[in-house]
């Protein structure tokens, strides 16, 4: 006899979903104010003097089945996002949380409705297009020693590749509040964190006031897709490698991201040559 598996209360229906985003909010809201660390909050305009690592990629991303206005909307959402963010100083020692600083992303405060992604879907959604800024975050964050407390992922083949494939180009997944990005200074120095957007880009630069020790850089290996059933997939692995500045020699390489994302944008798109059948 075969035993049908039961819902979770949250796939029960969409009042059922609502409620427990809401439960997921209060427990986020309860589990920051028993916390113990030090969030960051300071915003100085005035740049630190050392560039650690900086980045910029395009806000509107064009191509067959992707919503124009959705991504429109998602630059609005974006530009208002980093105003919260733009210039802050991550003090040795404190946290930098993403939906601390930006806060509820609501009509009122005019956010549009940008692309989401739910149950594996992309849809409509007030606030939507904010993970292209925790991504970008992330890649910074990923080019310096701080540490990364908090990831979610969601897929890293949301649209096609612009040029040259960057490696971890998306795939940071933030919802408010309780799926939050999040890292930890645990340097001897303050960082800081500069994002803006201009010219249909966003920008973005990690500061400090003086250079670190190493460098760092991502390295993605094994990248193809393959079909699994009907769906096609991203594969690959990316590193993170530490680097000496003075020799120029690897001295640790630590896997950041197992990557197997389900390609979320017309199958035509994707490139013959990258393509590996079983």
């Amino acid at each position: 006899m075969l035993w049908k598996k039961e819902k979770l209360f949250c796939e029960i229906n969409p009042a059922c979903y609502a409620i427990s985003v809401q439960k997921e909010i209060f427990k986020r809201h309860l589990q920051n104010l028993r916390s113990r660390e030090c969030f960051a909050m300071k915003i100085i305009k005035r740049k630190l003097p050392n560039l650690v690592y900086e980045h910029h990629s395009h806000l509107i991303k064009k191509g067959k089945g992707i919503d124009q206005n959705l991504q429109q909307n998602k630059a609005v959402n974006i530009g208002l996002a980093c105003k919260k963010l733009n210039g802050l100083i991550i003090y040795p020692g404190e946290m930098f949380s993403f939906w601390k600083l930006i806060g509820s992303t609501t009509k009122r405060k005019g956010y549009k409705e940008g692309r989401v992604i739910e149950k594996n879907r992309i849809k409509p959604g007030i606030g939507g297009g904010l993970c292209n800024l925790s991504n970008t975050i992330h890649f910074l964050v990923l080019h310096s020693p701080l540490t990364v407390t908090e990831f979610h992922s969601h897929s890293d083949a949301l649209a096609p590749d612009e040029g040259e494939r960057v490696p971890f180009s998306s795939g940071t997944s933030v919802n408010y509040n309780y799926i939050d990005y999040r890292f930890k200074n645990n340097t001897e120095q303050p960082v800081q964190l500069l994002v803006w957007c201009a010219d249909g880009n966003l920008y973005a630069e990690l500061r400090s006031m003086h250079p670190f020790q190493y460098s760092y850089r991502i390295v993605e290996e094994n990248h193809h897709f393959q079909k699994e059933g009907e769906k096609y997939y991203r594969i690959s692995q990316i590193y993170k490698e530490t680097v000496d500045k003075k020799t120029g020699k690897v001295l640790y390489r630590n896997l950041v991201l197992d990557n197997h994302s389900e390609v979320m944008y017309d199958y035509s798109l994707i490139p013959g040559e990258l393509i590996i059948n079983d």
